[in-house]
């Protein structure tokens, strides 16, 4: 019996457990093999947070901190010692994170980028993914929170691909007492103009939902058909993150319910069945213990993996070793593959600049795909610790971050 098309009362029965959702789970998996097979993807990475400050106050971040108590940016010097340890680590990506708009909030961010020639903060990605771009065979994948069509395009030659969470698309969550509240970059409409302007701009585009924030069921679905609508009218959304929400110590939402992995895969299903077969679906692995589950609920993707820095995301959630991620994928009966942070099927004239073309044409096999991280060559590099000693195998500017509190 054919499972049907994408139906938002059938989606809200599944969430409520009105529904028995092993249909959900046959149907997901059938559409992720149908186009992605039985191959499931990550990205060999390495993070660089090139600024721990931010004018939003989310409830449930660990990341952002004010200057003075683990607030500053990363030098470009620092930013090429991490990319460099991550070229040695044999990573392909640096991904960048950082907050949003610091200058607007701190004098002392104006004052950095001052002191780089930069007027704003996405100036300085601009600059700094240019300088990982052309001194390593890193590619970077940056994640600035809002840009407009032209800091997409500024981004472009220097970056495959580029990054913003939708989370979710409901306002509400922007009132007083909720998670966003005081949050001018978590407007959805503004997120989701960023989306467009990737899309206006030809840019591949990361995005994704964060659930378990104190969203409602219909919220969860909107936000998935928002983001199908927005692939539909553009075509540049490579893959969508569902991100699961972990509560951490230091923040007001310290004691809110987690969502249980089982409902959670639920909500994974849903994403693939209404984006379709072709869509990369991914889940961070360090966010559930048991996370082979979500290989039953359609995803094809695992995301970025560093053998070399945190999840400055999660800080509290340690990558799973490479060689773990591979067994606990191959157990359930699948293939591990690495891939750039540029999917094979926007590897084109239409979706890359010409010289980033080329670089990533360079790095890749007859698949599309990465090259493996050799973990032959040099030292094996263990996973930056959180709590505990001091990360020995960290470069410089992770160290120096890690030990001023500069995690997320």
């Amino acid at each position: 019996m054919h499972h049907p098309a994408p139906d938002r009362a059938l989606a809200l029965a599944y969430l409520a457990g009105d529904v028995d959702s092993g249909r959900l789970f046959a149907e997901a998996t059938r559409l992720r093999d149908e186009c992605r097979g039985r191959t499931v993807t990550y990205s060999p990475k390495v993070f660089v947070p090139l600024t721990t400050m931010c004018r939003d106050t989310c409830t449930y971040c660990t990341f952002v901190k004010p200057p003075g108590n683990g607030g500053q940016y990363l030098t470009p010097d620092d930013v090429l010692a991490i990319a460099k340890a991550g070229e040695e680590a044999g990573c392909t990506e640096a991904l960048f994170t950082l907050g949003d708009r610091p200058e607007d909030k701190w004098p002392q961010a104006a004052e950095f980028l001052e002191s780089q020639g930069c007027a704003t903060t996405l100036d300085y990605v601009v600059q700094m993914t240019e300088l990982v771009n052309s001194e390593t065979a890193l590619l970077p994948h940056a994640n600035p929170g809002i840009m407009n069509e032209a800091n997409l395009v500024a981004l472009r030659p220097s970056n495959p691909s580029v990054g913003l969470m939708l989370e979710n698309i409901s306002p509400r969550l922007m009132e007083p007492g909720m998670p966003h509240h005081n949050c001018p970059d978590k407007d959805p409409n503004v997120r989701v103009g960023t989306i467009e302007a990737a899309g206006a701009a030809a840019v591949p585009f990361t995005t994704g939902i964060l659930v378990g924030i104190g969203e409602t069921n219909e919220e969860v679905v909107e936000s998935i058909l928002a983001l199908a609508a927005l692939d539909d009218r553009w075509g540049h959304i490579q893959e969508v993150i569902v991100q699961n929400f972990r509560a951490k110590a230091d923040t007001r939402m310290r004691r809110s319910a987690e969502p249980t992995p089982q409902w959670f895969a639920r909500v994974v299903a849903i994403t693939r069945w209404f984006m379709g077969p072709e869509m990369s679906v991914q889940v961070p692995p360090n966010l559930t213990e048991n996370y082979e589950i979500y290989l039953d609920a359609g995803i094809n993707d695992w995301g970025g993996v560093s053998p070399l820095t945190i999840d400055w995301v999660n800080p509290e959630a340690p990558w799973p070793h490479l060689d773990e991620l591979r067994r606990r994928t191959e157990s359930a009966g699948f293939d591990l593959a690495a891939r750039l942070p540029v999917y094979p099927e926007y590897v084109t004239e239409t979706w890359l600049d010409p010289a980033m073309l080329a670089k990533v044409k360079n790095m890749t096999d007859t698949n599309g795909f990465a090259p493996e991280p050799d973990a032959r060559s040099g030292p094996r590099l263990e996973p930056v610790a959180v709590g505990g000693g001091r990360p020995e195998t960290a470069p410089r500017g992770v160290m120096e971050a890690y030990e001023q509190g500069g995690t997320r």
